[in-house]
């Protein structure tokens, strides 16, 4: 399981690095978002995208209480961004996604950033 995991985040990581090395830093989130969705269908991966997901509060059920950018594989979220710089608060947004779905693992993508890999890519996990 964890191999299949390790080898389907290197393939969103590589759709990542393909869109933002042909975009560049400069395009809004949606941008990024439909580029990316492009180059997950062309790799064949199998994702929803703008998912709702939803959160138990006690006896409530909040059906639409927060949306992943991406669900790839049905296992790993994918959250984009396109700001000056990623903060912890956005860590958080991530861990939250993780800890009321059934994801582990989280990546988390800036793409006003240069090089993405090195200050656009965080890679989170529960």
């Amino acid at each position: 399981m964890n191999d299949e995991i390790n080898r389907l985040t290197e393939q969103i990581i590589g759709a990542a690095i393909e869109v933002h090395k042909d975009l560049g830093p400069g395009l809004l989130e949606s941008a990024y978002q439909k580029a990316l969705a492009y180059e997950f269908r062309l790799r064949g991966l199998a994702f929803e995208e703008q998912k709702f997901c939803a959160v138990r509060y006690k006896d409530l059920l909040i059906e639409d209480a927060y949306r992943l950018d991406f669900l790839v594989g049905q296992s790993v979220a994918v959250e984009l961004k396109a700001i000056d710089a990623l903060l912890d608060v956005h860590d958080a947004q991530v861990l939250t996604y993780l800890r009321f779905s059934s994801c582990r693992i989280g990546l988390l993508f800036n793409f006003r950033t240069t090089p993405l890999t090195k200050h656009g890519l965080r890679r989170l996990a529960l």
